[in-house]
């Protein structure tokens, strides 16, 4: 009588390159996907050019100003007269307002009055900090 030899078990092998590009594809996504979560608070506007420009921090308080000169606080549209009032009520109830600070997103045509203007009113109403956005200039070396 003959026996029926025993198949070999192969041995087996994890592969890596799948999991690699698993993890690739996970890396990118999440990448891709804390970029969507950025606050921007200011409206596109054509900034002026500074070569020692730098990144705006997240900040509570945008005010832009576009070409037509329309003021907006985060988005929202507000006359230079109610200003103020509007900047206290984008702060909030709860807000330090020696802490509070304004970046001035004014498009590059705008008079140096009307932005000068702008931060009067915020002072006005005890905000003292206040940034300039600019665009980083195209050829600057780095």
């Amino acid at each position: 009588m003959e026996f029926k030899r025993r198949r070999e078990l192969k041995r087996t092998k994890i592969e890596i390159i799948p999991m690699i590009d698993t993890i690739f594809f996970l890396l990118v996504f999440f990448m891709l996907s804390s970029l969507a979560l950025t606050r921007l608070d200011g409206l596109p506007v054509n900034l002026p050019k500074a070569a020692t420009a730098t990144k705006q921090q997240a900040n509570d308080l945008t005010v832009t100003i576009d070409k037509s000169k329309q003021i907006y606080v985060n988005k929202t549209p507000v006359t230079m007269a109610t200003l103020g009032a509007a900047l206290l009520a984008a702060a909030g109830p709860q807000a330090d307002l020696n802490t509070a600070s304004v970046v001035i997103n004014a498009d590059l045509t705008v008079p140096h009055g009307l932005v000068v203007g702008s931060i009067d009113e915020a002072r006005k109403v005890g905000i003292s900090r206040f940034s300039i956005a600019t665009d980083p200039e195209a050829g600057n070396g780095s």
